[in-house]
């Protein structure tokens, strides 16, 4: 079987889809095809499942001949269904002169099966799209796999020591926690446990080289949104500067602090200290 995904949006938002698409990769034995951002086709590059990422704007600057495009690629594979998380009239043209049986969308007129957003934390959400062809999501269980090269790539990078990994990844926000704060706090750190190894993780860069620089950490504090994410998907422990309790799986290992639209420049140090176990 072959799905199509219409995803448009930020790199977050597309990562919070992949838990989904994956169990539907997985539950239909299927393979699937995106469009979505060019800027943000890394994201789905991290999903084994995805044979094809079709660079498509969904943005006010495309036209029609771009939408006509879009229609022939997707008109030529054969899929069986369609997880449309675009909106307008446009995509419902497109989607209605397209031989795709099962459309699922939360709205528009060539909509097979309409929807209501899930509930949960923000991948769950997306679980929804999955019941009307009778597909689970558990997105806490979601786990990235990564090459084996790309983690021994990293992990010999890392510095040396046997003592646990912090990895610090600042987001980009003008409210973040102040710069000198981030630069400290591994020294305060090492007062109460000197063997303590730590790594600051600079904004941008490639998408599947920060993942597995994640995977590689014992723990990871981060006010970057698609860093925060992508320790999710490592399963590894998180205290997230600035991200709301709801947007975030509730398990062990994983803290918020501040909150969204928070200014995290009130946060003290020991404020993170605390969150961190010390």
């Amino acid at each position: 079987m072959r799905v199509l995904v219409l995803s448009p949006g930020t790199l977050q938002q597309q990562l919070e889809r992949l838990p989904a698409l994956a169990a539907a990769a997985e539950q239909l034995n299927a393979t699937i095809q995106v469009a979505c951002p060019l800027a943000h086709r890394q994201g789905w590059e991290l999903l084994p499942a995805v044979e094809k990422v079709i660079p498509f704007g969904f943005d006010d600057d495309t036209n029609l001949s771009d939408w006509a495009n879009l229609l022939g690629t997707v008109r030529e594979p054969d899929f069986q269904v369609c997880f449309n998380f675009a909106s307008g009239r446009q995509v419902n043209l497109m989607l209605g002169m397209s031989h795709i049986p099962t459309r699922i969308a939360l709205d528009g007129f060539s909509t097979t099966d309409q929807i209501q957003p899930g509930s949960g934390w923000k991948a769950q959400k997306t679980s929804s799209f999955l019941q009307p062809i009778g597909l689970k999501l558990d997105a806490d269980a979601f786990r990235l796999s990564l090459p084996a090269a790309a983690l021994d790539s990293v992990r010999a990078d890392q510095p040396a020591g046997d003592g646990p990994l912090l990895l610090l990844a600042p987001g980009q926000d003008n409210n973040d926690w102040p710069a000198d704060r981030w630069q400290r706090l591994p020294g305060s750190i090492r007062q109460r446990l000197d063997s303590l190894r730590s790594q600051h993780l600079p904004a941008g860069g490639k998408l599947n080289i920060r993942a597995a620089q994640v995977a590689c950490s014992d723990v990871v504090l981060s006010s970057c949104p698609v860093t925060q994410l992508l320790a999710v998907y490592a399963g590894v422990p998180l205290v997230a500067l600035g991200a709301d309790e709801a947007d975030l799986p509730t398990r062990q290992g994983v803290r918020c602090l501040g909150g969204a639209g928070s200014d995290l420049r009130d946060l003290s140090e020991q404020d993170v200290l605390s969150a961190l176990g010390f």
